[in-house]
């Protein structure tokens, strides 16, 4: 697994009245700090990437349908410089990924309804100077290509 990155499986506690299920807490390790949390969305097939943080960790997690989430290490100097990993996450595998600043990451939705993925962040999004280095999902450097791999 890539440097700096932790997974948290998350427990569902469902009842008669419905389901919860706790994504983050500030008294765990996987914790560093609060700046904002986000929901954005991704429709069935549609590939979200790349991009990387110079500030900001990442805690990803989905509570609706299904994403293949993928890291790519390109931070200079890392013990794992140039490693992938790759997550499906979601309704049937529910965690919450810590994707450390300099990692590259993307997603890619894996389920035939849109995926509702909420991402706390270690830093509040800054709209004059985004925290952000945008890569091309197909043109690039990256040993990593986002077809369905059957096999």
């Amino acid at each position: 697994m890539i440097d700096g990155v932790e997974i948290k499986k998350l427990k569902v506690i469902p009842d008669e009245r419905g389901r919860l299920m706790e994504i983050l807490r500030c008294d765990e390790s996987i914790f560093t700090k609060f700046g904002q949390v986000y929901m954005t969305t991704t429709y069935p097939h549609v590939v979200k990437a790349w991009h990387a943080h110079r500030l900001q960790d990442d805690h990803v997690t989905v509570v609706f349908g299904m994403i293949k989430l993928v890291l790519y290490d390109a931070r200079e100097g890392s013990p794992t410089q140039g490693e992938i990993d790759e997550f499906f996450i979601g309704e049937h595998n529910p965690l919450l990924v810590k994707v450390p600043r300099g990692v590259t990451h993307g997603w890619k939705c894996i389920s035939e309804t849109e995926a509702i993925i909420i991402n706390v962040v270690t830093e509040p999004y800054n709209y004059e100077h985004p925290d952000e280095i945008r890569i091309d999902p197909h043109e690039n450097d990256i040993p990593y290509r986002w077809e369905r791999k059957d096999g």
